[in-house]
This record gives structure tokens, sequence and C-alpha cells, in this order.
């Protein structure tokens, strides 16, 4: 749209008309708004380069993007959704109980598996474009590392075995690097679909990771670092319904709380000496 267009050409009505393209096109609303980020920040650079005065993608009205309802499995759902994926049941299962994201899970190498400590260290992921892979850091530019459950410890070890650490832990069935069409389309839209969960995607086992992981007790700091969200602010913002039975539960123990407070007081009444007695009686004895 842009390529061979001068900065100092371009207007706010330019913007918007392109937004209202793009968004008559089909695209996404989310689509829409990172394509008008990027090009707001590239404006933004030149003002304060000195190229141009001002903004003019600031303000432009954009397609609002609802909330889709995400899908959360139960640990049942996981395992007959890994046994039908099967040879490839492993990967299932550490996306849904690490919650790593798709481009994580295939920049993973062996020497970032720790399974004395139980541990994957994130800090690669993997990008598809222009069909070609390219690696980089992860999302929010930051390692970290997460979890891993007892029982996938011994299926890891068994997948990493004999390879160097620099290989990868998952790969394609030709040691290339596992992409995300690929395997959905030769794998998982196939199995999703065979057990019931037709439009499943990659994806959700992140949020299914993050829903076991509260419904086993784990705060909102545990799920952020966890799934390397930049804030716990973020996490809130996209699991708040998760976290509603914690209200519940915060107001069972106030109850409670209170009612034990109650109780002692009743409990405490009359007890200890009566000062107006003492009084009296030292007053008769004078």
């Amino acid at each position: 749209m842009w390529e061979r267009v001068p900065l100092s050409a371009i207007t706010h009505a330019d913007v918007g008309e392109w937004v209202r393209c793009m968004t008559q096109a089909g695209l996404a609303p989310s689509t829409v708004r990172q394509a008008h980020r990027v090009f707001s920040l590239l404006l933004a650079l030149a003002v304060r380069d000195g190229r141009l005065t001002r903004n003019v993608a600031a303000g432009v009205r954009l397609p609002r993007v609802g909330r889709s309802e995400k899908v959360f499995l139960t640990h049942g759902q996981v395992a007959e959704l890994a046994e039908a994926a099967e040879p490839h049941g492993l990967i299932i299962r550490v996306l849904a109980y690490t919650g790593l994201r798709w481009g994580e899970l295939a920049a993973l190498r062996v020497r970032r598996v720790d399974l004395v400590k139980r541990r994957l260290l994130v800090a690669e992921s993997v990008t598809e474009v222009n069909g070609r892979a390219v690696f980089g850091t992860p999302k929010t530019h930051q390692r970290r590392s997460v979890p891993l459950p007892r029982f996938l410890v011994e299926p890891i070890a068994a997948q990493i075995a004999g390879r160097s650490g620099d290989e990868l832990v998952f790969t394609s069935p030709t040691g290339e690097v596992l992409r995300n069409n690929n395997f959905r389309r030769r794998v998982f839209d196939r199995v999703a679909e065979s057990i019931g969960l037709a439009g499943l995607t990659p994806h959700e086992l992140r949020h299914t990771a993050a829903s076991l992981a509260v419904a086993e007790g784990a705060n909102v700091k545990a799920v952020q670092r966890m799934l390397g969200h930049a804030s716990a602010a973020m996490t809130l913002d996209v699991y708040a319904d998760l976290f509603e039975d914690d209200l519940d539960q915060v107001s069972d123990r106030l109850d409670r709380a209170a009612g034990r407070a109650a109780a002692d007081s009743v409990r405490t009444e009359g007890v200890g000496p009566d000062l107006d007695a003492i009084g009296r009686g030292r007053r008769q004895h004078g």
C-alpha cells in the first residue's frame, strides 16, 4: 500500500481509508489493528527523526476485536487427543501441560531440557516468514523456565535420547523444523475432529495449560511465569474467568474468619476479674 508513497504525502484520511479497505477485504480485526500499529510506529519514528511533523496514523478509528470464547480441555480430553495423535501424542501433552507457544515448542533444543530439575528453558522461538523458518527470541524477548510434570520426564527422555545438545526436540518426519500449518493439516485437525473437538487449534492447548494449572491452585503470578506473559495484569486480562473461583474462596475464608472472631468474642465475655466487684470489696474492707 505505502511502498512507493512519500511519507509526507500521506494524510490522516488516507490511513483511515486504508484501514477501511482492509476491513472490507475480510481481514480479521486483530490483523487490521496489528498492520495499523506497525505503520503507526514507523510514522512515529519519522516524527522523532524530524522527517514528519506529526503521526497521521494516530487517532484513526480501528475495528473492534471481539473476545472469542476460549476452549479449555479436561485431563481426559487431553489424553484422548494425545492418544488419537500418536505417534505425535507427546507434542499434544507438552503443549497442554507446559503452556508453550507453538513457535517455542518447535524451537526447543535438547540442551535446554533439564530432566533432573524438570525444567524447559524457553530461550528461542521460530516463526515462518515467506515459507522460511526464522529463529528469534520468544514473544516477550525474555527467557523463562517452565516446569515439567513428572509424567512427561520419561517420554521426553526417550524423545531426546542419542541427540546432540543443539538438535531440536521435536521435528517433522523428515527431521526439519516442525511447522504449525503442516502439523495441523496432517495430524491435528483430523484427530481433533475424530474425538468431537472439530475447530480446536494447537494454541488452545496453551489455554488448557493455564486452566489446568489454576484448577490445581496456581496463582496468577505462577501462571504468568509459566506462560511468559509480560505482566500479571495481562494474565488476568486474558484469563480473568479462571480466577473467579479464587474470589469465591477469598469470600468463604473471610466468612469463616469473621465467624471465628465472633465466637472468640462470645467465649471471652465475662472472663477475667470483675473490676467493679473488686472495687466494692476494697471499699467495704476499708
